[in-house]
């Protein structure tokens, strides 16, 4: 036999060219790719609301209503993307176990793209979790592990992942690389599109929560990108700690005990928060998120969350500030979900009772504002 015929192989002698193929079959992973991507592609973009204040401010608000999407949140953007994320870099595949750290609404979303693919899901979220998102997650064909301490989310979801050769997500490492932010339709890109025939196109601000951080990295990097004046602000609710990690720039110090205003808040300051790429924070009383809320709700006549409510209230304070400074413009902020999820918490005065939040203080501020143009909060 020469030595250019096949043969058996001994092993590679020194020297010798190496090769090892793992070939593995893509048709599930084509078939899922298509899928998540099919989704998307069915699904209207959400619509941007005119919030109704005065023309003659010479500044217009606006609502970006993600709670339009099959899920009912703005995560549905962001569990598209990890799960996209995760099935190009082959970490998910036929048969594996998605476990995800999630208050709420993100595994809502991921329990949905899970059960399209035919995957088992597992959120790992606090005991304090609203029964309407825990039904939620259940009823998308998830399940759900409950633990007393927010902070032991993480090393749950790693511990469960390991135990079941899943898959644990990772939501508040991966947001801010899992979206493409130069553009591919993300929300950054679509709220500027739909600005195009308004009278302030280029909004001077775009006002937003930070749950994993990756929604204020998306704008603030797209804006960059397009070279746009837009500037971005971060409205964080009590006893997160993203605000203090900011001013202080020390975020790997700073410990929080999380937040009563569900999507939004942290106890830490987690990975996919760029802090480099946020202009301004504001840190917004939780008593203030619900008040806001509750009038927005009564405004719009479109019942929202919590985490608008917090957005709310930081878009008119800046709305306050741009008067004061004589400065026409635009406002663009996120309606993030619908209310029906918080009808037992927010909408509860009972719930409120119980946790000693007196939202009335901040209620007369939005309603004096409103009627008067004067901004002035509660001592």
């Amino acid at each position: 036999m020469g030595p250019d015929a096949a043969g058996p192989v001994a092993g590679p002698r020194a020297g010798s060219c190496r090769e090892h193929h793992r070939a593995r079959d893509r048709t599930w992973l084509s078939e899922a790719v298509r899928r998540v991507e099919a989704d998307s592609n069915r699904s209207a973009d959400t619509h941007l609301h005119v919030f109704p204040l005065p023309e003659s401010w010479a500044v217009d608000l606006y609502l970006k209503d993600e709670s339009v999407h099959p899920t009912g949140s703005l995560k549905h953007r962001l569990a598209r993307s990890l799960f996209l994320y995760a099935l190009c870099n082959g970490w998910v595949d036929e048969g594996t176990t998605v476990i995800e750290a999630s208050s709420g609404s993100t595994a809502v979303s991921e329990a949905y793209f899970a059960r399209l693919l035919g995957l088992p899901f597992v959120a790992v979220m606090p005991a304090s979790t609203s029964r309407g998102k825990i039904e939620l997650i259940e009823f998308q064909g998830g399940s759900c592990h409950l633990v007393e301490d927010p902070r032991t989310m993480y090393d749950e979801a790693r511990r469960l992942a390991r135990e079941t050769g899943g898959h644990y997500m990772d939501q508040f490492t991966f947001a801010e690389r899992a979206t493409d932010w130069r553009g591919n339709n993300n929300i950054a890109e679509s709220i500027f599109d739909q600005l195009a025939l308004e009278r302030h196109p280029v909004p001077t601000w775009v006002v937003v929560g930070a749950g994993t951080g990756g929604t204020s990295a998306t704008i603030g990097r797209f804006v960059r990108y397009r070279r746009f004046e837009t500037q971005v602000c971060v409205v964080d609710p009590e006893n997160s700690a993203f605000f203090e990690g900011w001013t202080t720039r020390d975020p790997s110090h700073v410990t929080g005990v999380g937040s009563r205003i569900e999507g939004i808040g942290r106890p830490r300051v987690e990975p996919s928060f760029v802090p480099s790429v946020v202009d301004a924070m504001i840190s917004v009383p939780d008593a203030a998120s619900i008040a806001a809320m509750r009038w927005c709700s009564a405004v719009t006549g479109r019942l929202v969350g919590g985490s608008t409510g917090t957005a709310i209230w930081g878009s008119l304070r800046l709305v306050a500030s741009m008067r004061g400074a004589g400065t026409a413009g635009s406002i663009v902020t996120l309606l993030c979900d619908g209310g029906e999820r918080y009808a037992s918490t927010y909408y509860d005065d009972r719930w409120l009772a119980s946790q000693g939040i007196d939202t009335a203080p901040y209620a007369a501020t939005l309603e004096r504002f409103y009627d008067t143009g004067t901004w002035s909060e509660p001592s």
